[in-house]
């Protein structure tokens, strides 16, 4: 599991320093409440250290719920594209199973992370969890740590046959903590029962009517890998029919303003092309004063029209960017 915080920060300090300190560190450690073995806030603001806002008490970003509502309207596509101008590469996945095709799943997500079970690894996992209080299987110790608009994001390792990491049970449970679905580098059991919750949704790699053995979880709101993609508690998730996008919660706004003005620079290329105003070369290229005029006039006359919020619109207004 993560190191205790205390025992991170001595990386950066001398040997001569550590060698005098560590057996009093360890000392403290061993006294420290046991939840830092199982989800440490201390590394969880490690990783996300460029996120300068509000924080969940369990240390995530808090990126607003604004932000989350705008976010849906915002295409895999517009948010990949920022993404890759920001040096960001490594964000996508696809090549899911929904249980509906038209469900988005949006929110912060709490990472957890699961590994073939090994016994003595598996004892120690075990026994730290009841000390901090955790109750029943260890599937179900990451729901029990849902807010509302979370996203509940598990590295399974791939795993179908007897890695189904939650039923229907456990999946009214994570709706009714979060009111969002899931998305699993693993499967779910269930599927009828998980379909019947209104508004919820899962991205996995399969379905399979076998039950959970032989996978262990190794860490809470941890980085995790998923698939190709990287994750990191905090990230905001966008999971759509083209795959799953895990944002930086550091450029979620960001990413919402910049994909909000391409919706709007879109929607009036293609109304004005429909009519037949413009050609398609004067649209796809640089945009001539005419038809920036033009598309500032269109915006003053629709924005209480529009899915883009009308301070959003005003900004662009006034910044006159496009």
């Amino acid at each position: 599991m993560s190191m205790p915080a205390c025992l991170s920060r001595c990386r950066r300090t001398s040997p001569l320093v550590i060698a005098v300190l560590l057996p009093m560190l360890l000392a403290v450690a061993a006294a420290t409440h046991t939840t830092q073995k199982i989800a440490c806030v201390d590394r969880v603001q490690y990783y996300t250290s460029s996120w300068t806002g509000d924080r969940l008490p369990d240390g995530r970003p808090k990126v607003s719920d604004d932000i989350l509502k705008r976010m849906r309207n915002v295409s895999i596509e517009e948010a990949w594209g920022i993404l890759r101008n920001e040096g960001y590469n490594n964000q996508f996945e696809g090549g899911w199973q929904m249980i509906h095709q038209d469900v988005p799943v949006v929110g912060r997500a709490l990472t957890a992370q699961y590994m073939p079970a090994r016994p003595d690894v598996r004892k120690t996992l075990e026994a730290d969890g009841k000390a901090e209080g955790r109750i029943g299987n260890s599937n179900s110790w990451p729901i029990d740590m849902l807010q509302s608009g979370d996203v509940y994001v598990a590295d399974g390792f791939g795993k179908v046959v007897d890695g189904t990491l939650i039923g229907d049970n456990l999946g009214n449970s994570i709706f009714a903590k979060s009111g969002n679905g899931v998305v699993f580098d693993g499967a779910v059991r269930d599927i009828e029962g998980l379909g019947e919750i209104e508004g919820f949704n899962a991205f996995v790699r399969g379905w399979d009517p076998s039950f959970l053995q032989e996978s262990m979880l190794t860490g809470i709101n941890v980085p995790i890998r998923i698939g190709r993609a990287i994750c990191l508690p905090g990230d905001v998730v966008l999971a759509k029919r083209e795959g799953v996008l895990f944002i930086p919660a550091h450029l979620a706004e960001k990413i919402v303003k910049s994909a909000e003005a391409i919706m709007l620079r879109d929607q009036f290329g293609h109304l004005r092309l429909k009519e037949g105003k413009y050609t398609p070369g004067q649209i796809d290229g640089r945009w001539s004063d005419e038809i920036r005029a033009d598309f500032f006039k269109w915006l003053e006359e629709n924005k209480s029209n529009l899915k883009v919020p009308q301070e959003a619109i005003q900004e662009i207004l006034e910044k006159r960017t496009w």
